[in-house]
């Protein structure tokens, strides 16, 4: 297959695997052709590879929203056209770095596409950076509702207020007190 093809059905821009394979840095085998033409001789992810749906919730409370979450996601990635082989469930926050469900799979290069139902579900920061590792590795991630809140900036503060309260005042109305100095923050801004 062409690197233009390898490139739309691994989700990665055309230029960024153009890059890769000028500087040998393919996941997959490359040659060029004598006119010039960049040919891709590995599989492409959907070819090989498993479909891991990756769920999460914050709280051991939360459990039945994890499995309505699972029943979510399975469906939506299969509509897709990625069957889903495995269903990750994880409780746990999104700001935490030692979640062990989603290192195994992140480690797990048989894994070629992660799912999920919302970008926070896979971390509360950094998933641009998530997503440009498993691109090197040639998997990709799959957001089924890519769709953000409003206004980012507010968003980010609200989430890391949130943690902060939690932290100082514990988990109980940790999000009353976070929205109300996020309200004022944006009142004092206003004036």
């Amino acid at each position: 297959m062409t690197l233009s093809e390898w490139a739309a059905s691994n989700g990665v821009h055309y230029q960024t695997a153009w890059t890769w394979a000028k500087e040998g840095r393919m996941p997959v085998p490359v040659r060029q052709t004598p006119s010039g033409t960049w040919l891709v001789d590995g599989p492409s992810v959907k070819a090989s590879g498993r479909v891991v749906a990756y769920c999460r919730v914050s709280l051991a409370d939360q459990k039945p929203d994890l499995d309505r979450q699972v029943a979510r996601v399975v469906p939506g990635a299969t509509g897709l056209g990625l069957p889903v082989t495995e269903a990750v469930t994880e409780v746990g926050s999104g700001l935490n770095g030692r979640r062990r469900k989603l290192h195994r799979v992140l480690s797990d290069l048989g894994a070629a596409v992660i799912v999920v139902e919302h970008r926070d579900r896979l971390a509360r920061f950094g998933v641009e950076h998530l997503e440009a590792v498993l691109s090197a590795s040639g998997r990709r991630l799959v957001v089924l509702d890519p769709t953000e809140a409003a206004d980012d900036l507010v968003r980010d503060v609200t989430e890391v207020l949130t943690l902060m309260c939690a932290r100082l005042y514990g988990r109980r109305g940790a999000k009353k007190r976070a929205a109300r100095a996020v309200a004022v923050a944006v009142g004092e801004a206003a004036e």
